[in-house]
């Protein structure tokens, strides 16, 4: 394998203690802060019902997102219907349970829904175990609920073929993780940092780079960070979804991972970048807001409708940004129903101008939602 002769974080001989230049990140944090005030000041002039579809909307992504990190898609209506379950949130039919998801939701829920209670090694034990429900991660056998053992050699992050593959990343050995993640976890919750958003950055970076699991290390370093997040904010309320946001900037992410633990326990630019892109989703959740402000406007005006559950359920997709254009022949799929049956549906929807056809062009007629007045 390629290795540099970098040394790694926890090699420094100041490990672990932290710096950071705060005036560097002063204009970044008063960003944020203000982008944090305003979006739960909005959400607060929302009734409980727009609240919860809000919260659910964001959950959904940030479920789907911090499993897409690490190349693993899940189905979007089994994670909606496995959180809208916890939730108590009414979506009509609900898909078929699925334990690695559920096991992914129980995490999310359980770093958010409980930032007041300690992070200790038995909770994370608990996520860890949720997470890999098969005691697999695909065929590979892991030590679910445990620390690792290094039993196949030492934790190393690695990509290329094999044979040439280049090390990004060198974890601690296991022998010192009982150790590294006592100092974590006193520090998580006892240590205050000047300011509480610094600290998620922190405990991300912090955790990922102690890699304390065989697998599920990123899912729970974000995990993590929501949580330290939610307590920041005194919010069990997700309006907004990080873990999405890294998605769309990966490649800057593990960019900046691998910079920052090769370098040096100043990790100012690090913050900087973490903060950077938590402001990137803050802004981002304003389009989450108005797409739920929008649906329920939807419903609103044809709630007086009379409509079938396949109708209902098109229709959730199509508030929801239907990837592509509607067909009959895609609804017929989504719906699980013949060609006959999707075409009057749409056919009644249209009668009740609920759709319209598209103006798009094809071989095929595309329908959209008609435009409310």
């Amino acid at each position: 394998m390629i290795s540099g002769n970098n040394t790694y974080l926890w090699q420094q001989s100041d490990w672990p203690l932290w710096r950071y230049d705060t005036q560097r990140l002063a204009g970044l944090l008063a960003q944020v802060h203000h982008a944090q005030g305003h979006l739960l000041g909005r959400m607060r002039d929302l009734g409980t019902g727009l609240r919860d579809q809000a919260t659910l909307q964001v959950l959904t992504e940030d479920v789907l997102k911090t499993s897409e990190i690490e190349g693993e898609r899940l189905s979007p209506d089994t994670v909606r219907s496995s959180i809208a379950r916890r939730l108590g949130v009414d979506v009509g039919a609900l898909a078929p349970a699925d334990r690695q998801v559920d096991g992914v939701v129980d995490m999310v829920l359980d770093a958010t829904g409980h930032f007041d209670q300690p992070l200790t090694a038995k909770r994370l034990f608990g996520w860890h175990a949720a997470l890999f429900p098969t005691g697999y991660s695909g065929l590979a056998a892991i030590r679910a609920g445990g620390w690792r053992d290094d039993a196949s050699g030492q934790m190393q992050v690695v990509s290329g073929p094999v044979g040439r593959q280049k090390v990004h990343y060198e974890a601690p050995p296991a022998h010192l993780l009982e150790a590294e993640m006592a100092d974590f976890l006193l520090w998580f919750n006892v240590h205050n940092e000047p300011d509480p958003v610094v600290k998620a950055g922190l405990a991300h970076l912090w955790f990922v780079t102690i890699h304390p699991f065989d697998d599920g290390n990123g899912r729970i370093a974000r995990a993590v960070g929501d949580m330290a997040l939610a307590r920041a904010e005194q919010s069990t309320q997700r309006f907004y979804s990080l873990s999405a946001q890294i998605q769309r900037e990966r490649k800057a992410y593990y960019d900046m991972l691998e910079h920052t633990q090769k370098g040096t326990l100043n990790v100012t630019d690090w913050l900087e970048w973490f903060l950077g892109c938590l402001l990137r989703a803050l802004q981002g959740a304003e389009v989450t807001l108005s797409a739920v402000l929008t649906k329920a406007r939807f419903w609103q005006r044809w709630m007086g409708t009379p409509l079938n559950e396949r109708q209902v359920k098109l229709i959730d997709r199509l508030l929801d940004g239907f990837d592509g254009k509607l067909t009959s022949s895609k609804w017929a799929a989504i719906a699980k129903c013949s060609p006959d049956t999707a075409l009057r549906d749409i056919t009644g929807l249209i009668a009740s101008g609920v759709l319209m056809k598209s103006d798009a062009g094809g071989r095929s007629t595309r329908y959209e939602l008609k435009p409310l007045d």
